[in-house]
């Protein structure tokens, strides 16, 4: 699964040469595990949310994901080259914070066209706990009709107190599509947002368990079909 729909503008082999650049450039700093990857939908509108920790987890996803996918990115990214290069791999620009319906239209618009929507409902950076959510993810999901597919990603933040050790294991879970019904309104928009929140905040809790657990032993199974990045 390669292909997909991506916002105008948008260079198809760019963003395939970026994602193959995003699954492998990290390898020599982790050691990277992705869990369940096979229960992406092979076709279909589909919106990614996931948990946010670090600027890396983007990367890892962008690239692990066996479809073309245009993630909503906060607009500072935009800047420059960078920029540029964004916009050229289908990237959405995301104003936070501010009322903005160009960057949502434009996912709707890659949704409606059977593509991938990669978004981060915490809205900001934080401890990647899923502890609030922002509704743009659900309003997603109601405009185009999309299954959600959650993503949890653990690994990836420096310990508080001393050293990152060396290649350190990250592991990104991927959960089972679902369909909310987000009903109309605010009021919709508010449940179907904490639906969304809940389902990921559980995937999250998942894989903190599942890691401790393992922690010691290294084992790598029982977590759906593993694939080393």
């Amino acid at each position: 699964m390669t292909g997909g729909a991506l916002p105008a503008g948008a260079n198809g082999l760019l963003h395939d040469a970026g994602r193959i650049f995003a699954r492998y450039h990290l390898r020599s700093a982790f050691r990277i595990r992705v869990h369940g990857r096979d229960r992406m939908p092979a076709t279909g509108p589909v919106v990614v949310i996931a948990n946010h920790s670090s600027m890396i987890e983007p990367q890892l996803i962008f690239g692990m994901l066996p479809r073309r996918s245009a993630f909503l990115v906060k607009a500072e990214m935009f800047k420059g080259a960078a920029g540029w290069f964004l916009r050229a791999i289908g990237q959405i620009p995301l104003k936070r914070g501010e009322i903005d319906r160009k960057p949502l239209m434009t996912a709707v618009g890659v949704l409606k066209a059977g593509g991938v929507v990669g978004i981060f409902p915490e809205g900001t950076r934080g401890a990647g706990d899923v502890g609030a959510a922002e509704r743009g993810a659900a309003w997603l999901v109601r405009s185009a009709g999309a299954t959600v597919l959650p993503v949890a990603t653990r690994g990836t933040l420096k310990p508080a107190a001393g050293k990152r050790r060396w290649r350190p294991r990250v592991d990104i879970l991927v959960g089972e599509p679902f369909a909310p019904a987000v009903g109309p309104g605010r009021r919709g928009l508010e449940e179907g947002t904490e639906e969304l929140r809940l389902r990921l905040a559980e995937l999250v809790k998942t894989l903190d368990e599942w890691r401790a657990e393992n922690r010691l032993s290294g084992a790598v199974g029982g977590m759906g079909n593993d694939d080393r990045v």
